[in-house]
């Protein structure tokens, strides 16, 4: 085992999950990942969540957090004004298979992701009382809980990964795409290209105290890093890069980008962009 120096590059919340991102120059660890990351999720007539894999112009959704609102905008759509300490009816959505307790957040939200994206809709809040757990599997002996994410409550990812993404981009003349397209909490520099896979854990000294961070698990992609954030339209360019060299001998061959990650000890504490911290290495 070896250990490595990193720098927090830059941190990312998602609040509305498969909505566009927010860049925050830092954010509180929560219990179940970054505070607000994916504590909101677009559900259907029967609460099954739905996600920029059927309906990619949620991409074109991008999302601004305020100190007592979070604040929806679309192409062509007013701005929609979700207050965040108010939620209306209990109800139950499906995140995978999970069957999550969540609130319903009213008629005003429903109608204006249905006016946007030509379907019934819905916006649901999750309930911090009926936390989900991560694959035990991976997770191991750390008590991790999530929201809303896929598996795991943090993302992590890296300058150089993105990078080396490009430059396999620019081989096969295809433009290069931004971190968004992958939408990870955490980049990481100071590390090589995929560097990440190998990471055990990340400590930050912060000032509240101790931040400790594992990576428990690659994260298998689906079709979403080729959907363009700029247009909401799907592609197949960056598919086609990571199959070349991204299949993942731990899951099967799967192919994965970034690692999904738990928190370990830091509930309450605050990261902030340009952070150092301590990387450890486990190699196998």
């Amino acid at each position: 085992m070896s250990d490595l120096s990193v720098t927090l590059e830059s941190i990312h919340v998602h609040p509305v999950k498969s909505c566009t991102g927010t860049s925050l120059r830092q954010a509180v660890i929560a219990e179940t990942g970054l505070d607000l990351d994916r504590e909101w999720v677009v559900v259907d007539p029967a609460g099954r969540f739905v996600s920029q894999r059927e309906l990619p112009r949620l991409a074109l959704v991008a999302t601004t957090l305020k100190s007592d609102e979070l604040i929806l905008r679309a192409p062509g759509m007013l701005a929609l004004h979700v207050a965040i300490d108010r939620v209306e009816a209990a109800v139950e959505v499906e995140v995978w298979r999970d069957r999550v307790a969540a609130f319903d957040m009213g008629a005003l939200c429903a109608q204006w992701f249905t006016d946007f994206l030509g379907r019934p809709l819905r916006l649901a809040r999750f309930d911090p009382d009926s936390p989900r757990r991560p694959d035990r599997q991976w997770a191991g002996a750390v008590d991790a809980t999530q929201a809303f994410q896929d598996g795991f409550p943090l993302l992590v990812t890296s300058t150089a990964s993105l990078a080396e993404v490009n430059r396999r981009l620019a081989a096969n003349g295809e433009a290069p795409v931004t971190m968004a397209r992958f939408r990870p909490n955490l980049v990481l520099g100071g590390i090589e290209s995929h560097g990440e896979d190998q990471i055990d854990e990340i400590v930050f000294a912060a000032a509240e105290g101790t931040v400790r961070l594992k990576l428990v698990k690659p994260c298998t992609r689906c079709q979403i890093p080729d959907v363009d954030p700029a247009t909401g339209i799907a592609g197949h360019a960056v598919g086609d890069v990571l199959a070349q060299y991204r299949a993942d001998p731990r899951l099967g061959g799967a192919i994965t980008f970034a690692m999904n990650a738990v928190v370990v000890e830091g509930v309450g504490c605050t990261l902030a962009q340009g952070m150092q911290g301590s990387a450890t290495y486990a190699f196998a």
